[in-house]
């Protein structure tokens, strides 16, 4: 029988061989040589791109753009083709039994490897002949890829045309409200202070008025008298520097009324600076540079304006916090980040703009929704304004005007400016930062945007590059961080370190963006008024709203990210379909969605590198997926997963697990949060950098010893922590040299946690968060030089722990919670904790008299006070605190409320700082409380 069987698999096999065998040889060489293709491709896009970016303002050729989009498609093929190559490779099966069962099952792994090869080589064939007919096509369009990522710059002359030297003309513009303020402070940069010359920068974004705010300055009745000459010259991205010089000494002396220097048109570089520098030798000059671009623009400009000490200023307007900074390697520099209009001051354009004064009652609402989508952009405003001004003054038209901004931003005149100006910012970056900056369009309107959600969506889809001295989340960082630089991207919350935590882009940036994801088929936005049963090739799906139909879509089963924003229940079978019809996914985001199950054939999607189930009503995952070999991040935080499957021990490239539910009702010292359990075998996950939390007491020792194979960790989270683990747990310490952050929880209150066994704590620590009863504050704590968040409870120090702490160098953020101290009294002392930002005390049930020294807790900004029983008079020495920003107290004795209130004995110790506030529990769970404001001299 068996022999049967494999007679007719055999002859199979030997058929297929026969009928496919010119198609399936040589397969691995085709597939490199369209790899190759692939890169040459990419590099023609990049030209096309930038071309594109060009050709804006002039309309671009529709054959052209028709080519680059059958280009960009075919780049798809590619990448799915050698995707699943991937795929495959990796999940052939490795069989190593032997004799004739071996060669049973085999057989018919032969034939599907061979049907795989024959429609692999099909593929291929298939593309190569698309390419030479796109080629030919590229040849009639004259569309030739440009070498390196950005234009060449600095041959051109500015043009008239563009956006930001069509504002210098616009007088109009100059009557702008709203800089008030601002302009005092400019103007004494430039009429006040040192006799060596000086750089004003004004930075901000695209529309946010730098131009007419710098002219607004220029010419400021007070700075005009002050300076013996000045000159006002747009720079642009495009410039020529030998024009600009000429241009600029020519200003100088119609403004002075002197003739022009003769032989100035001949000059070569080297003697022209010398007659602008002999020019300008002994005079007080004022020279305004707007829309500066390059870095180093101050490097071509500085031997021509580097003269004597006569109080001389340099105004630089620019996008760009790099080309304000690189400016101090030549001259002491001022930056001024200008600010959006204040809603009112924005609102008081608008009308003038719109009704030449007050706004009807009846248009009221519209016009506030109006002005909220401009973000305090001046020339947003004026731009909507202008568009306003040619429609109708009903409510009916202002709302279709609302709905259709994007359409707007096409088709009307006032609006493309706008769209133009914007833009600019995009079509300069490098070409690996752009797909970086689409992202923001896969977010739903008004969405706060997480730097590290974001980030590792980043690294997920391969956009970070690579640095040999540096990990991947530090290079994102730095792309984020270059995005803020250019003033694309706006930071909503910084953290106490000042890292940026949360970030967004201006709503009419996004709606640019959004036109950019749909040209370049980067993202499809599924809303509810999208009905579409398939939509074109696209490489992304961002979900706001689910409908039963949203994957049916048949020609796009290459899509690499899904994510999901809708609130709302998921359609049955929903996880299902995603799983057989995507397996080319890397990123896969349902963060807040209601997700309640994943099925068992996760394990499909083998390319996937990015699982965000935060906060979703998942309880358990499949054990396939074990099968998820390339699995980088997998965010499990506020799920009820309480036990992973052994099989995730399989991932060894795991960089990111992060696993623990909150419970946000009343506050419990040890049920507050939960961990998850893990199996034997976990010390295979040596890729991983953070882990938490982790239950100890599920493994115990055993399992705490296998951490030590965990070298990598940067962040580190275990809980169920008995005594007994003491000495295992300080070895595995030892072991993780990279370690950043160590968070440590006992079992049960009045469980010992003794870590004086660390004999070399990790040199990097940053965060240290310890609960547990400590004999002794461990020796070496105080002695980590780069620590700057320290949180401790249930220590039960009996004795002021502040005097080992205070000199911790780098110190920021300091929080004793959970009788943390037993004692009753702290004393700050002088010159302790000097660099602190933030001190938190809570639930220190003893604790009645806080002392702080004149001279200590110099830099402190925050302060808080939550649960401390026995604090019923108010420290005194907070009056000390000169540099406080915030007092804040919460569940605090009644004596001590009443006392700051306004007419209180103790107001006048708070009266001094901007934000006291009083948090009010109202009701039983976690977040129901109210807010009450003590009025100071900030805000009465």
């Amino acid at each position: 029988m068996a022999e049967t069987v494999v007679s007719s698999v055999l002859h199979e096999l030997y058929q297929f061989v026969i009928e496919e065998r010119s198609s399936v040889i040589g397969v691995e060489r085709d597939f490199i040589d369209i790899k190759d293709e692939l890169e040459s491709i990419q590099a023609l896009l990049k030209g096309a791109d930038i071309k594109a970016a060009d050709e804006e303002g002039g309309g671009a050729n529709e054959g052209v753009k028709t080519w680059v989009k059958q280009l960009r498609e075919t780049s798809f093929r590619i990448e799915d083709m050698i995707d699943e190559y991937n795929m495959y490779v990796g999940e052939a099966p490795k069989i190593n039994h032997s004799g004739f069962i071996a060669k049973f099952q085999t057989l018919p792994n032969m034939i599907k490897s061979m049907k795989w090869r024959y429609q692999m080589a099909s593929e291929i064939q298939d593309i190569k002949s698309s390419l030479v007919k796109i080629k030919e096509r590229g040849q009639r369009y004259v569309v030739k890829s440009e070498s390196g990522s950005s234009r060449s710059r600095g041959s051109k002359a500015a043009r008239f045309g563009d956006p930001p030297m069509a504002l210098c003309f616009n007088e109009e513009e100059t009557q702008l409200v709203g800089f008030e303020s601002q302009r005092e402070e400019i103007v004494r940069c430039l009429v006040e202070g040192t006799d060596e010359c000086s750089v004003v920068s004004i930075v901000g974004m695209g529309g946010l008025g730098k131009t007419t705010f710098a002219k607004l300055v220029f010419e400021d009745q007070r700075v005009k008298k002050h300076f013996d000459c000045r000159s006002f010259i747009t720079v642009s991205q495009s410039y020529n520097m030998r024009g600009l010089l000429i241009e600029m000494i020519n200003k100088f002396c119609k403004d002075s009324n002197e003739p022009i220097p003769k032989g100035l048109q001949m000059s070569d570089g080297h003697k022209l600076i010398t007659h602008v520098g002999q020019y300008l030798d002994s005079k007080r000059y004022l020279v305004l540079f707007d829309d500066v671009w390059k870095v180093n623009f101050s490097d071509e400009i500085q031997h021509a304006l580097i003269g004597s000490n006569t109080g001389s200023r340099i105004i630089v307007t620019t996008r760009r916090m790099h080309v304000a900074e690189y400016f101090k390697k030549s001259f002491p520099v001022h930056i001024h980040k200008l600010q959006p209009l204040s809603p009112e001051k924005a609102s008081e354009l608008f009308c003038n703009k719109v009704f030449r004064g007050k706004c009807p009652k009846e248009l009221g609402d519209m016009s506030h929704e109006l002005v909220q989508i401009c973000g305090g952009l001046p020339l947003a405003i004026v731009a909507i304004a202008g568009l306003l001004s040619t429609k109708p003054k009903t409510v009916l038209e202002w709302r279709q005007v609302n709905r259709n901004i994007r359409m707007e931003l096409d088709r009307n005149v006032h609006m493309t400016h706008l769209r133009k100006i914007l833009s600019l910012s995009y079509d300069d970056l490098p070409y690996h930062l752009k797909s970086c900056l689409l992202y923001f369009g896969i977010y739903p309107e008004h969405y706060t945007i997480k730097r590290k959600r974001l980030t590792r969506q980043w690294m997920a889809e391969g956009f970070v590059r690579c640095e040999e001295s540096r990990n991947l989340e530090e290079v994102a960082e730095e792309y984020l961080t270059e995005l803020i630089h250019r003033s694309l991207v706006q930071v909503s919350k910084v953290s106490f370190d000042g890292k940026v935590k949360s970030c967004r882009v201006h709503n009419l940036l996004r709606e640019v963006i959004i036109r950019k994801m749909q040209d370049l088929s980067f993202c499809h936005l599924m809303h509810e008024d999208d009905e579409q049963e398939t939509v074109g090739i696209t490489r992304r799906f961002s979900i706001t709203s689910i409908s039963n139909n949203v994957l049916r879509s048949k020609s796009n089963s290459g899509i690499r990210a899904i994510f999901v924003f809708d609130k709302g229940e998921l359609p049955k079978g929903f996880m299902d379909e995603l799983c057989t019809k995507f397996e080319l996914l890397k990123v896969l985001d349902f963060e807040n969605s209601l997700l309640s199950s994943i099925p068992d054939d996760l394990g499909n999607l083998f390319h996937l590198r990015y699982l965000n189930l935060n906060s979703t009503k998942v309880k358990v995952l499949p054990r396939s997926i074990g099968k998820l070999v390339n699995l980088e991040t997998l965010d499990l935080r506020q799920t009820k997963v309480h036990e992973l499957p052994r099989e995730i021990n399989k991932l060894t490239k795991l960089r990111l697990l992060l696993a623990y539910y909150r419970k946000y009702g009343l506050y419990s010292i040890f049920n507050f949060t939960t961990g998850v359990q893990m199996q034997e075998g976990i010390g295979c996950l040596k890729s991983l950098q953070k882990l938490y939390f982790l239950e100890a007491d599920h493994g115990g020792v055993d399992l705490i010893q296998e951490l030590k194979k965990l070298i990598q960790l940067r962040k580190f989270g275990i809980r169920g922590v008995r005594r007994e683990y003491g000495n295992a747990l300080c070895a595995t310490i030892q072991e993780m040299k990279q370690l950043e952050s160590l968070n440590i929880t006992v079992i049960a209150e009045g469980e010992t946690l003794d870590l004086d066994f660390v004999a070399v704590p990790p040199p990097n620590l940053r965060v240290l968060n310890l609960k547990g009863r400590l004999t002794k504050l461990p020796y070496w704590i105080p002695n980590l030089n780069y620590l700057v968040k320290l949180r401790l409870g249930l220590s039960n120090f009996e004795h002021d722990p502040l005097e080992a702490l205070k000199n911790l160098p780098n110190l920021l953020g300091l929080n004793l919670w959970d009788d943390a101290f037993s004692g009753e009294s702290l004393h700050f002392q002088v010159g302790g904790f000097p660099k602190l930002k933030e001190l938190d005390l809570t639930r220190l049930n003893r604790l009645s008299s806080i002392t702080i020294d004149e001279e200590a807790l110099l830099g402190l900004e925050h302060f808080r006070f939550k649960n401390n029983p026995q604090l019923k008079v108010l420290p005194r020495d907070l009056q000390n605190l000169k540099n406080l920003q915030f007092l804040g107290f919460a569940d605090m004795p009644a004596e001590l409320v009443d006392s700051i209130e306004i007419g209180g004995p103790c107001h006048w110790v708070i009266n001094h700082i901007p934000l006291v506030q009083i948090c009010e529990n109202v009701g039983s769970k976690f977040h129901d409380y109210k807010l009450h404001r003590i009025p100071t001299q900030f805000n009465v």
